[in-house]
């Protein structure tokens, strides 16, 4: 799939990360100037929902499940109504908006007590899936659960957890205010920040380079 770009576009500054060595993963960030001509089918999107299907789970409970919407079919729009205010001026611009709904227990009951993290596994697969289509993908926290519940007709243990945008860069310039957001560059805590001591005498920060 060769998705068409088209101008004027907004990308943010070209950072490396250092150590990561895997372009999809190094090159990949979250715009919001989505390409509102630019058309995905649901065929085209199987891909990336056939790499979160093969994401790893805790004993293979599989929790993940999603919904599937495309620009231009009411779905899409009732799912853009359960967004945000933030969210609603751009996401809209997106070929389709997925929900990562995270199941909280089996059908016997059972609960799945790592139904978050084996969901947030999927998502991550189907981000990598889609930076090698040349896709983009912006993740949401900002919607309103119970609202989506209600629109799409989930049950008590259907949790959405994310909305994820998909589609490719173009389109009108983004507002000033989200144009300025979109330009910054990325940062992260430095490794030393984030690796934890795993002895009293323990201290990773000196070791690790930021």
């Amino acid at each position: 799939m060769k998705p068409r770009i088209t101008e004027p576009l907004v990308t943010p500054p070209l950072v490396t990360p250092p150590l990561v060595t895997e372009p999809l993963l190094a090159q990949r960030w979250s715009p919001r100037g989505f390409d509102e001509s630019h058309v995905l089918t649901f065929g085209d999107l199987l891909p990336l929902l056939e790499a979160a299907r093969w994401a790893p789970s805790s004993g293979n409970t599989q929790p993940a499940r999603w919904l599937v919407t495309l620009r231009g079919e009411p779905a899409h729009a009732r799912l853009v109504d359960c967004l945000s205010g933030g969210n609603q001026p751009w996401a809209p611009r997106a070929s389709a908006l997925l929900v990562a709904v995270a199941t909280q227990a089996g059908d016997d009951g059972r609960p799945y007590p790592w139904h978050l993290h084996d969901t947030g596994q999927a998502v991550a697969h189907l981000t990598v899936q889609a930076a090698a289509q040349g896709l983009l993908v912006h993740q949401m926290g900002g919607f309103d659960a119970d609202r989506i519940r209600h629109e799409f007709g989930l049950s008590d243990v259907q949790r959405p957890s994310v909305v994820v945008a998909v589609g490719v860069l173009g389109g009108p310039p983004l507002p000033p205010e989200l144009a300025s957001r979109e330009a910054r560059v990325r940062t992260r805590r430095p490794l030393s920040e984030l690796v934890l001591p795993s002895a009293p005498d323990d201290l990773p920060g000196p070791r690790l380079a930021p």
